[in-house]
C-alpha cells in the first residue's frame, strides 16, 4: 500500500479512503498509429459546405431565363432588377449610412461635400442621440434603451455611460419622436440627428 502514504502527503484524512475508496484518475494521451510508417489518412471534403443539404439542380426555364438576361445589354441588365422589384412588391432597399465610416484616403473633401448636400435634399432616416439623463433615473434610461435596441444589460449600461452617444441609426422621423419622448418622460434628454 504505497497510496496511503501519497495520500496523507496530499492531507487526504485516512478516513475518507475508508468510506470512498481508492481514487480514480483517467490519463489522457495522444493517439499513437499502429504502424508509424502508415501515411496520414486523407479525407473528402466537400468543396463548399451547405447546412440545408444539396439542393436540385435549376429547371430548363430558369436556365432558359438566365441565358436570356446574360445575352441582355449592360442598359437594359440594369433595368432587370428594379423592374423585379416592382413586379414582386419588395420595399426599396436603404442605402447604408457612411457618415461614421473613415474613408482613408479614397474620399477627399469633394466626395465629402457631395455627401453632405445629398443627405441634407432627402433626409428620411434619423439617428436618436442620447445626450444626457438625470442621475437618479439612470436605471430606468438604461431599461429603455435596452427595449429598443435589443441590447443586452451590460451593453445598454455601457452605451448610456458614454453619453452623449448615438444609440439607434437610420430609424424613420415618427420612431425617433416616439424615442425621445419615452426617454425625456423618463430623465433622458436625447436629439434626432
Amino acid at each position: 500500500m504505497k497510496l496511503i502514504p501519497f495520500l496523507r502527503t496530499t492531507r487526504i484524512p485516512p478516513t475518507l479512503l475508508e468510506k470512498v475508496g481508492l481514487p480514480q484518475c483517467r490519463f489522457i494521451h495522444k493517439y499513437v498509429p499502429r504502424d508509424p510508417k502508415d501515411p496520414p489518412k486523407l479525407y473528402r471534403y466537400p468543396t463548399s459546405y451547405d447546412p440545408y443539404g444539396p439542393k436540385p439542380p435549376p429547371s430548363d426555364k430558369i436556365i432558359q431565363l438566365a441565358e436570356r438576361m446574360s445575352a441582355l445589354p449592360p442598359e437594359e441588365l440594369a433595368q432587370v432588377g428594379p423592374t423585379l422589384r416592382n413586379k414582386l412588391d419588395h420595399p426599396k432597399m436603404q442605402r447604408i449610412d457612411s457618415e461614421c465610416t473613415d474613408l482613408g484616403s479614397q474620399g477627399g473633401a469633394s466626395a465629402g461635400s457631395a455627401k453632405v448636400e445629398e443627405k441634407k435634399a432627402e433626409k428620411t432616416a434619423f439617428d436618436v442621440k442620447l445626450e444626457k439623463f438625470d442621475a437618479a433615473s439612470k436605471i430606468k434610461v438604461i431599461k429603455e434603451v435596452r427595449a429598443f435596441t435589443s441590447l443586452g444589460l451590460k451593453e445598454a449600461k455601457e452605451l448610456v455611460e458614454k453619453a452623449p452617444v448615438i444609440m439607434k441609426q437610420g430609424v424613420t422621423k415618427e420612431e425617433a419622436d416616439g424615442i425621445i419622448e419615452k426617454l425625456k418622460a423618463i430623465g433622458g434628454v436625447a436629439v434626432m440627428e
